[in-house]
């Protein structure tokens, strides 16, 4: 700790006083601010996906964050949601005709983000809405594994 001494100059009437300390000690100050930034750092990328969705596992590459992006989410009950607001059956069409277009003039990038235990085909209906809409650019959101997933494995019986 730094002290507040001083040569001669801490001497007074009354004998010999100390002058008050005018440092501050930063070391503690930036160590919790790092600790929070890392907080924020890793809970951040958590947060933005606000529908619980349970997703499918694979081992491809993460994906790139971009600046204009949109997130479409089906859920395990079959809801549809638009990032985060839900989108009532028959209006997907009419909501994505309101998205502007990126700053080049292309439709936005969109991550789509389907639960594991929905029908493929309900999956492939919000696919083909999507690609009607104008939004060629596509991603499947899954979750990151390191081993192959069960269901191409091979451990599942043949027929």
């Amino acid at each position: 700790m730094a002290m507040g001494l001083s040569g001669g100059r801490a001497r007074g009437r009354r004998g010999s006083r100390r002058t008050p300390m005018a440092e501050i000690n930063v070391t503690p100050l930036v160590d919790v601010m790092l600790v929070l930034l890392i907080i924020f750092m890793v809970t951040a990328p958590l947060l933005k996906a606000g529908v619980p969705v349970e997703l499918p596992e694979s081992r491809a590459k993460a994906l790139s964050e971009e600046k204009q992006q949109i997130t479409i989410s089906v859920s395990r009950d079959g809801q549809i949601y638009l990032d985060d607001d839900l989108v009532a059956p028959g209006e997907l069409a009419d909501r994505l005709a309101g998205v502007p277009p990126g700053p080049d003039g292309k439709p936005p990038l969109v991550t789509l983000r389907a639960d594991k235990a929905i029908d493929w085909g309900r999956a492939m209906a919000v696919m083909g809405e999507l690609n009607r809409a104008g939004f060629t650019s596509i991603s499947l959101v899954t979750t990151a594994t390191a081993q192959q997933p069960a269901a191409i494995g091979g451990s599942g019986t043949s027929q």
